[in-house]
């Protein structure tokens, strides 16, 4: 069992960053591939970024690519996600999630989630 509890969120103008950091419960956190997602209200919730077990590679969305970085520290059990020149269409509850076999980019493969983080971009 794994309990996943995002912080971060928050308030940004347009070309600003945030870090959003992701705590995990639970001596397994290390085997988990890890991902973010997001929801914008009426959307259904996309993928974002992950990582693998070991840090050693990283997926992101082509709409985030360059401008996120997701990363994560086993010792602190803790994944982060550093968001760099954000904009309006970055608005959006997001979400951690652990998946027990390996990255993926479909939420369903995600067996563990946290309960979310409001970001929202000003134009």
């Amino acid at each position: 069992q794994v309990q996943l509890v995002e912080s971060g969120g928050g308030l940004v103008q347009a070309g600003g960053s945030l870090r959003l950091s992701c705590a995990a419960s639970g001596r397994t956190f290390s085997s988990y591939a890890m991902g973010w997602f997001r929801q914008a209200p009426g959307k259904e919730r996309e993928f974002v970024a992950a990582i693998s077990w070991s840090a050693g590679n990283t997926y992101y969305a082509d709409s985030v690519k360059g401008r996120f970085t997701i990363s994560r520290d086993n010792a602190k059990n803790t994944v982060y996600l550093q968001m760099n020149s954000l904009k309006p269409e970055d608005t959006a509850v997001y979400y951690c999630a652990a998946n027990p076999t390996g990255w993926g980019s479909v939420p369903r493969m995600y067996n563990y989630w946290g309960q979310g983080t409001q970001v929202t971009v000003s134009s």
